[in-house]
């Protein structure tokens, strides 16, 4: 077993981790907030101790940490994250993996769906090349399982009889990242490393240190509800004044409007009816000062129909989530010019954009560890059409490991 844990590629890795159903649960309390995630958890544990890496499992908070000594260099603690749960905005259970051979055809995955160069035209990069593929029923789960695989590979790689120097490397694998949980319970100093990456992006090349500003919001609209053939003049219809606020936002500063530096408010949930229902937004800009004018905005809009209405009835409760990482990063500005170095080394062109969403490293990074993040591979996360191009998996623990060598001081 500990053999084959030690030759594997991360191939293999990844199509094991991603049979554990592990979508994280916004609706529970515990950490991690499925059992999926725990399973999962205690698996990279006994692969690590198997591989020879010191694993450190915080069983009450469900984060494991790794660590991996120095080889014949100095340097800081280089540290690598992803975390292990899956978006629970698709079906997550049952994962079914398909290998196919993309040739610019349309892929049929089942379930009516498609993947076509035509709605995504970014597939044809892939001619000739295979890929991962969903079924059709569940999305794949390349979000982060592509990014623990690869780094478990990485580990495999440093921990080899022939590994090159480098400086002491941290792993450490996170649950709840999907609902915003993924730092809640992280120790730096368990963690132990200087500074660090995540491995959490997208399409291969991308380098990320700059992010959404973001906040939740959630707004309450009390109605009276009274029988409709009696309600002139009494009923207050709460969803017909949702409907009402809604409208009184930019409508064209929404997800599907918006591309990269451009915010957004984005509503992703409404309930009720006519006594009492609830908006739920995510506010999104990566410019602070516009950010903290978006806020706002929701406030003025139910402001405005409190006005209208003659009293208090909507009213808007707003939680920060994180905020832009750039400005933490910029005074360490090595760490993207090293991954810069290392894609490069590695045959890959870099693509330095913002990230239109955030990672565990946006909250590292505010936290005290500048954590940009880098490229799983994948593609279309979150839903059924997602997919991860094989020879992306299988470069970046090349990439990794090119950045951790680049990072060490031979001594």
């Amino acid at each position: 077993m500990e053999q084959s844990f030690k030759s594997e590629t991360a191939l293999t890795r990844f199509l094991r981790y991603v049979s554990f159903g592990t979508a994280s649960d916004p609706n529970s309390a515990a950490s991690p907030s499925t059992p999926g995630q725990f399973a999962l958890l205690r698996q990279l544990e006994t692969e690590l101790w198997a591989l020879g890496a010191a694993a450190d499992f915080d069983r009450a908070h469900g984060v494991l940490y790794a660590s991996i000594p120095e080889k014949g260099a100095a340097g800081p603690a280089l540290g690598f994250i992803a975390h292990v749960d899956t978006s629970p905005d698709a079906p997550g259970e049952g994962v079914r993996p398909q290998i196919v051979r993309y040739t610019g055809a349309p892929v049929a995955l089942g379930q009516g769906l498609t993947l076509s160069e035509e709605e995504f035209p970014e597939l044809a990069a892939y001619r000739g090349s295979e890929l991962i593929t969903t079924d059709g029923s569940t999305l794949l789960g390349a979000d982060d399982k592509a990014g623990v695989a690869e780094i478990m590979t990485l580990a495999a790689a440093l921990l080899a009889p022939d590994a090159p120097p480098h400086c002491a490397v941290k792993l450490a694998f996170t649950p709840d990242e999907e609902i915003g949980r993924g730092t809640s319970h992280f120790d730096l100093a368990r963690f132990g490393a200087d500074f660090a990456y995540t491995v959490d992006g997208s399409r291969l090349g991308e380098i990320q240190y700059e992010n959404f500003n973001a906040a939740g919001a959630r707004v309450t609209i009390r109605g009276k509800s009274v029988h409709p053939g009696s309600a002139k003049g009494v009923m207050v219809n709460a969803a017909a004044l949702a409907l009402e606020f809604h409208a009184l936002l930019p409508k064209e500063e929404t997800p599907e409007r918006t591309e990269g530096y451009e915010g957004f408010f984005h509503l992703h949930g409404i309930a009720g009816g006519c006594e009492t229902c609830t908006l739920d937004y995510l506010v999104r800009d990566h410019d602070r000062v516009a950010f903290e004018r978006r806020k706002e905005q929701l406030k003025e809009a139910a402001a405005t129909l409190n006005r209208r209405l003659g009293e208090e009835r909507v009213t808007v409760e707003l939680q920060d989530s994180y905020y832009n990482m750039k400005e933490k990063i910029m005074p360490h500005f090595h760490l993207v010019e090293d991954a810069c170095a290392a894609f490069r080394a590695c045959g890959v062109e870099p693509v330095v954009e913002p990230i239109r969403g955030g990672t565990d490293g946006a909250m590292l990074s505010y936290q005290g560890l500048p954590c940009p993040n880098l490229s799983t591979g994948g593609h279309n996360f979150h839903g059924r059409l997602e997919y991860l191009p094989l020879p992306s998996l299988l470069k970046m623990p090349e990439v990794l490991l090119e950045l951790v060598t680049r990072s060490s001081h031979v001594l």
